[in-house]
């Protein structure tokens, strides 16, 4: 065997689970620990500070200088009590992970010589990270630096090591939004103010409606030391290649199976330090594939859960190497099994507690779950593709489309109960038709089993946007994507709905209909226009490809040409008019888009061609040296006809190993070509299209010799550690 991969198999056989330390308090008592929150602002503040700070975090007023200079006082306080010494404006630009830039709680003494201990409301509020330094698509050139990041009270500050860290959106000098948060904040601000009216028709009393989240985080972990070991894994997150396993997940044994020690102790590690910092972790499971593996929390604001998530990604990480592992979170680390996702589960209820996409008891309270699951569809519908756009990516394309996630067309699946109510409204002008089921009971007849509550609809795993009884999961997604970018998407493609929704009711009102007839007749102009979006079956089958084109549904695969939905005018007018982005802002975004896209692949070509030409070709062709050297002395050692059938097998595979590596060459040879002729085009958009179209096939095409290699090699050659390996030491 391959010395270093003998020796990386042999070490990761070796260990052992790393046993944590579980805090002798209950989760209760030690949750949000580390974070100051509402508790620590009491105890921390004095009360005129604390509630005024509460009415910046509950109402949206702005923060005075003067409040902000007490509150930091507090903050330091508190900080300095765990041994903090430096603060950062932590915050999420437009790449894959967050940002902080640390400093000190130290200026120079006025007056007097020497430091002091200091930590302003300044501080508090602003930094100035260099904002050409990151991606702005354009808006920043390298030249005009500066750029703020603005603390963002509605997410709590909390404390990592030394550094009290205080969550922030990024912004330019001339103000437009280089990170996510900025644009998820005005997306929430929109969908409350449209759905806040909405409600109104209902309930007068409502005064705000916040939109609800709960990730579902998938990942994979391998450890560490193969891990090193595999070029691709290292540099693109993703095995570039490796054959399947004799056995993957055909057996269906490892979803919900029993958790392996090793990974069982870093689960409990993360949820400590999560919940330490206020991330209420509820749900941990085997996943479908071979060392997959899921997390979810209770569901929370979705400002707060976008945080939260970032947060967690970053804590994975960290931890897992703490015990031995990698944490992939690429959406599709390894071919023929599945990838990884994020199911979005969005929801809206208002400050009085009622959730609205849940159905009620009485009829009044149907029409209104009934007003606010359309205007969601209708949002869907209309912004389908845009909606796409917003969870495309180079590594979530790989696992969009497979029999294993959702497909590439965004559709939305309701359920039995719910798609007849809609029909029922639809061909009908019977108000007293609005009667939907919460729950009901199914009986068993198996001793001692009680009997279980059935939900008003079954789930379908197909669909990328499927009611679930009280909520919407968008499972779309990508497993280490920036959920902002979605909810931000969804927030304001709702809040449009809902506005015109509302504006039209009000026309009809104002022209003399009573209020319930003229719900019941925009709810049923909807109903049809939303339609095509409501789909029921199987998603992947080739019947619901061809079905969705012909309901006008976007059902493009190219990953650049996707982009270009951001830009369309529906689009822009959307973002434009709910005062979420300008045309300025979605452009640079396109534009960053289309250039992470390009070095991805990019990235990728590299590393596949160096692995090609410096691993796979020197192996292939030292096992078919040795074969060649034992047909030599079979062809001295035997006659000539003794000769020629003892050694047919071995020309055979000497034939196929040349075949193979004069593939390889050529086509890595041809793939470089293909990167040197998109490099010289200007345009991001058609790089990257270039890119999609010219250079990514050659990874597949090329793979494929490769794993054939892989079968032939002698095992004791192969340098890379193999599938079988990778999915399933733990």
């Amino acid at each position: 065997m391959s010395r270093l991969r003998f020796n990386v198999v042999e070490a990761a056989f070796k260990k052992k689970a790393i046993e944590v330390s579980v805090p002798s308090m209950r989760p209760s008592e030690y949750f949000a620990k580390y974070v100051f929150n509402k508790e620590k602002m009491r105890k921390y503040l004095p009360e005129d500070i604390c509630r005024q700070l509460y009415n910046v975090i509950e109402q949206g007023s702005r923060l005075d200088l003067s409040v902000a200079d007490e509150v930091a006082k507090g903050m330091k306080k508190w900080a300095q009590e765990f041994g903090v010494t430096h603060i950062t404006h932590w915050f999420q630009p437009l790449t894959e992970g967050t940002a902080e830039k640390h400093d000190a709680f130290i200026e120079y003494a006025k007056g007097q010589e020497g430091l002091i201990e200091e930590f302003s409301g300044k501080a508090l509020v602003q930094q100035e990270p260099d904002a050409s330094s990151f991606p702005s698509g354009g808006i920043r050139s390298t030249f005009e630096a500066r750029g703020y990041s603005a603390w963002d009270p509605a997410s709590p500050v909390f404390v990592i090591g030394d550094t009290l860290m205080i969550p922030t959106v990024f912004i330019s000098y001339t103000g437009e939004a280089l990170d996510y948060k900025a644009p998820l904040k005005k997306a929430l601000a929109a969908m409350d103010k449209a759905a806040t009216a909405v409600c109104q028709y209902f309930d007068p009393s409502v005064s705000k409606v916040t939109a609800n989240l709960g990730w579902e985080q998938e990942y994979f972990l391998v450890d560490e030391d193969l891990y090193a070991a595999r070029p691709d894994l290292l540099l693109t997150g993703r095995t570039l290649v490796g054959h399947d396993s004799a056995k993957n997940q055909q057996m269906e044994d490892h979803y919900f199976g029993a958790i392996p020690d090793r990974v069982a102790e870093f689960m409990k590690d993360l949820e400590i330090q999560a919940l330490e910092l206020g991330i209420p972790c509820k749900t941990r499971h085997n996943e479908v594939a071979p060392n997959q593996f899921e997390l979810a929390p209770i569901y929370e604001e979705c400002n707060l859960a976008v945080d939260h998530n970032m947060l967690l990604m970053s804590l994975m990480r960290k931890i897992a190497r703490k015990h031995g592992f990698r944490c992939l979170l690429h959406e599709k680390p390894f071919a023929g099994i599945n990838g990884s996702g994020k199911h979005a589960n969005w929801s809206m209820a208002t400050d009085n507690g009622t959730v609205l996409h849940s159905p009620g008891k009485t009829k009044e309270d149907n029409l209104r779950f009934l007003t606010f699951a359309v205007e969601t569809l209708v949002g869907v519908y209309r912004h389908n593709g845009l909606l796409k756009a917003s969870i495309m990516s180079a590594t979530n394309q790989h696992r969009l489309g497979a029999n294993e996630a959702p497909p590439a067309i965004i559709s939305a699946f309701l359920g039995k109960q719910i798609s007849e109510v809609l029909e029922k409204i639809e061909n009908s002008t019977n108000e007293e038709l609005i009667s939907i089921k919460g729950t009901s009971e199914l009986t068993l007849d198996i001793p001692q089993i009680p009997d279980l509550k059935i939900d008003n609809t079954d789930r379908n795993r197909t669909s990328p946007f499927a009611f679930t009884g009280n909520r919407f999961e968008f499972r779309a997604v990508g497993a280490q994507a920036n959920c902002a970018e979605a909810m931000t998407v969804l927030n304001t493609a709702v809040a449009e709905a809902l506005t015109n929704f509302k504006a039209r009711v009000d026309q009809h009102i104002a022209n003399g209909e009573d209020k319930i007839t003229a719900i019941i007749r925009v709810l049923r102009e909807d109903i049809k226009t939303c339609k095509p979006i409501h789909f029921e079956g199987n998603g992947y089958s080739d019947e619901w490809k061809a079905e969705a084109a012909r309901r006008g549904l976007d059902c493009e695969t190219s990953c650049p040409v996707i982009f270009d939905r951001y830009l369309d005018p529906e689009s822009i007018n959307m973002f434009e008019s709910q005062n979420v982005m300008r045309e300025l802002e979605l452009k640079a975004r396109n534009e960053i888009k289309w250039d992470t896209y390009t070095k991805k692949i990019q990235i990728e070509a590299r590393v596949f061609g160096d692995m090609a030409m410096n691993q796979i070709i020197p192996v292939a062709t030292r096992y078919q040296s040795m074969l060649i050297d034992n047909i030599s002395k079979i062809a001295t050692t035997f006659t000539k006809d003794e000769a020629e059938r003892l050694n047919a097998d071995n020309i055979k595979i000497v034939r196929e190993i040349s075949e193979h590596t004069r593939f390889i060459i050529e086509n890595v040879n041809a793939m470089i070509e293909a990167r040197k002729v998109a490099n010289r085009i200007e345009s991001e958009r058609e790089k990257a299209i270039q890119y999609h179209d010219t250079v990514q096939p050659y990874l597949e095409t090329i793979r494929y010799h490769v794993d054939k290699l892989e079968l032939i090699v002698e095992d004791e050659l192969w340098v890379l550690p193999k599938y079988r390996e990778l999915l399933f030491i733990r």
